[in-house]
C-alpha cells in the first residue's frame, strides 16, 4: 500500500466501530487482485470519511454492494480497500401516494419490492439475483431486464441519487437534494459507470403499480428469421405487452416469449389477439420461470467457469436474425456450442461453451462483426486462465468526455480503477 499499515489502521479506526474493520480474506478477492481491508460503514457520513481517508492515502477503493457482478468489467489494475455498502441497507421514505422510494444502495432488491408490494406498488425491474443484488450494484452496473422493454431502463426510473464522492463530498442531485452538482445529472451519470465516479450512498426511484394478473404466451418459431419477423409485428403492433425476449436454446428452434400484464379480461384479449398475428406459428402459454432464461445462462457460465465465456451484445431489433447468424457461424466454426437470450430491445446474452482458446477466439471474432455493424459486444463472463481480452471492446466517440468527468470527481483515479472502459 501507498500509506503504512499503522497510519491505515488509525485513520479507519478514528471512523469505524471496530466491527466495520476487517482483513480480507481470499474470498474478497477481485479477479487477480487481492484487498488487503474490507470496510463497512454504518452510514453515508462514515462511507464518506472513509471514502476520504482512503484517496488521501493513495489506497485504491473497491465498492460493493451484494457482490454479485463482481467479475464484470476488466479486472481492477489495484485494490486496496473494499468499501462495501452492505450495512446502508434501510428503506428510508417510500411515498406511496407520490409512488416514488429513497432507498440506501446497501438494501436488496427483492427486500425493496417486498415493501413496497405492501401498497401495491414496485420498482418496475426485473434483474439478476434480486435477493442478493442491491440497489447501488444495480445502478452501477445498469441492470435491468426484460421489463425495460416498456418501462425504460434504470436512468429513466432513477429520479435521484446521492453519492461519496473520493474527496469525502456528499453530492447529490434529483429529490431529496443534500447538496447540488451544478452542471451534471448526478443520478443518470452514475447508472452503469461501474462504481468509477463515486460510491453510492442512496437512491429515489420512481414507481409504476403491481399488475393484476400476468400471462406469458410464447411461441416456437421454425428458425431465427420467422423468430425476427414475428417480433418486429409484435413491436409493431398495438399489443399491450411489458416484455418480449427470444431463447436460443442449442438443438432447438428458437422460442418467443410475451409477457402481458393487465385484468383477467384485458389477458384475454391479448391473448387472443396476439394468437392472431403470430399463426400460424403454435403459441401456447408458459410459467414465469421463463423470464429467468438470462440468470441461468449467468448460472451455467458460472457453474462451468472453465469451459464458458457469456456476453452481451447489441444489435438493431431489425438485425436480430443477422446478428445470431453470425454468432452461431462463429460458434461452430469454433467447435462451441451457444445458447442465447435476446430482448426486443436489441439486447443479447450470448453463453458459449467450449475450449478456452476457441472461447477467445470467439469472441474476438463476434466483436470484430458487432462493432463493424454500429453494434457492440461486452464480456461479462470468461475463464480466467483465458488469455486476456478487453471487456468493452472499442471505445466510441464519448470516450474524451468521459475521461474529463472521471478527472474532475476521481482525479487520483481512486475508484475501481481500470475496470471501464478503455481502462478509466
Amino acid at each position: 500500500m501507498a500509506a503504512t499499515s499503522a497510519y491505515i489502521d488509525q485513520q479507519f479506526r478514528a471512523i469505524l466501530a471496530p466491527d466495520s474493520i476487517r482483513e480480507a480474506t481470499p474470498a474478497d478477492a477481485i479477479r487477480s487482485q487481492q484487498p488487503k481491508l474490507i470496510l463497512e460503514p454504518a452510514n453515508e457520513q462514515q462511507l464518506a470519511a472513509a471514502m476520504r481517508a482512503a484517496n488521501d492515502a493513495n489506497l485504491a477503493v473497491i465498492p460493493r454492494g451484494g457482490g454479485t457482478k463482481q467479475a464484470w468489467g476488466n479486472p481492477p489494475t489495484r485494490a486496496d480497500v473494499v468499501l462495501s455498502t452492505k450495512r446502508l441497507d434501510k428503506i428510508l421514505e417510500h411515498v406511496w401516494s407520490d409512488m416514488t422510494v429513497s432507498v440506501e444502495a446497501g438494501c436488496t432488491v427483492a427486500t425493496l419490492q417486498q415493501t413496497l408490494a405492501q401498497h401495491g406498488q414496485r420498482l418496475a425491474i426485473d434483474l439478476l439475483w434480486p435477493s442478493t443484488a442491491t440497489i447501488g450494484g444495480i445502478l452501477s452496473t445498469n441492470d435491468s431486464g426484460a421489463l425495460r422493454l416498456r418501462f425504460g431502463p434504470l436512468r429513466d426510473l432513477v429520479i435521484g441519487a446521492t453519492i461519496a464522492l473520493p474527496d469525502g463530498t456528499l453530492a447529490s442531485s434529483g429529490g431529496k437534494v443534500v447538496k447540488n452538482v451544478a452542471g451534471y445529472d448526478l443520478q443518470k451519470l452514475i447508472t452503469g459507470a461501474f462504481g468509477t465516479l463515486g460510491v453510492i450512498t442512496r437512491a429515489v426511484f420512481r414507481l409504476h403499480p403491481l399488475p393484476k394478473e400476468t400471462r406469458t404466451i410464447s411461441c416456437l418459431a421454425r428458425d431465427t428469421a420467422e423468430a425476427q419477423r414475428l417480433l418486429l409485428a409484435i413491436q409493431d403492433s398495438k399489443l399491450a405487452h411489458s416484455a418480449l425476449q427470444i431463447r436460443f436454446i442449442e438443438n432447438s428452434p428458437p422460442q418467443l416469449d410475451v409477457l402481458f400484464e393487465a385484468t383477467q379480461a384485458g389477458l384475454n384479449a391479448q391473448t387472443g389477439k396476439l394468437r392472431s398475428l403470430a399463426a400460424p406459428v403454435p403459441t401456447s402459454e408458459s410459467d414465469p420461470p421463463v423470464w429467468k432464461a438470462r440468470q441461468e445462462l449467468f448460472t451455467a457460465a458460472r457453474d462451468d467457469s472453465n469451459w464458458s465465456a457469456l456476453a452481451k451484445i447489441t444489435f438493431l431489433p431489425a438485425e436480430l436474425a443477422a446478428a445470431m447468424a453470425n454468432v452461431s457461424r462463429t460458434a461452430t466454426a469454433n467447435r462451441l456450442s451457444v445458447n442465447a437470450v435476446a430482448q426486443a430491445f436489441g439486447i443479447a446474452i450470448v453463453l458459449l461453451r467450449g475450449a478456452q482458446p476457441n472461447l477467445h477466439s470467439a469472441l474476438g471474432a463476434i466483436r470484430a462483426e458487432r462493432e463493424g455493424s454500429a453494434g457492440s459486444l461486452a464480456v461479462l463472463h470468461r475463464p480466467e486462465a483465458m488469455p486476456q481480452l478487453d471487456a468493452w471492446g472499442t471505445p466510441g466517440d464519448s470516450l474524451p468526455i468521459m475521461r474529463a468527468i472521471k478527472q474532475q470527481l476521481d482525479p487520483k483515479n481512486t475508484l475501481n480503477p481500470g475496470r471501464f472502459l478503455a481502462g478509466i
